[in-house]
């Protein structure tokens, strides 16, 4: 299996080759301020399976916990932590070229899980952004 992707506007890519470790839907809070989003998609795979082309700003969001986005866009794209996944990246699933392909198996830190999100299936929901038919 091959999945490639990268940054909105192209200037980092990816390409991994190999079956993931896993693929978790991640609530902590360290991941919702770098996404600036409720919950964020981390598809794991081992270092020497993922291919970089272009060059990712890298910040150290905790100790030893690097996050990798692209300088041009601010897409996030990498998280790596030697301590806690050593040999692992793990790519932000939403930016796959298919991220349907590949669904989630799990959700992690659901105790940072923000309440409201029990309830957002129940929203009303618009196939476009309501008036732009």
């Amino acid at each position: 299996m091959t999945m490639t992707g990268g940054c909105r506007c192209g200037a980092v890519r990816y390409e991994a080759i190999g079956e993931p470790e896993h693929h978790a839907i991640c609530h902590c809070a360290d991941c919702r301020r770098s996404a600036g989003a409720p919950m964020v998609g981390w598809i794991a795979f081992k270092e020497d399976q993922v291919t970089v082309s272009g060059t990712p700003t890298d910040y150290e969001s905790s100790p030893g916990a690097m996050r990798a986005f692209c300088g041009t866009c601010g897409t996030g794209l990498f998280y790596r932590n030697a301590a806690v996944l050593p040999g692992i990246v793990d790519i932000q699933s939403a930016t796959l070229d298919a991220p349907e392909a590949a669904p989630p198996g799990a959700e992690i830190m659901v105790r940072d899980r923000l309440p409201w999100m029990d309830s957002i299936g129940s929203l009303p929901r618009f196939e476009m952004y309501p008036g732009m038919d």
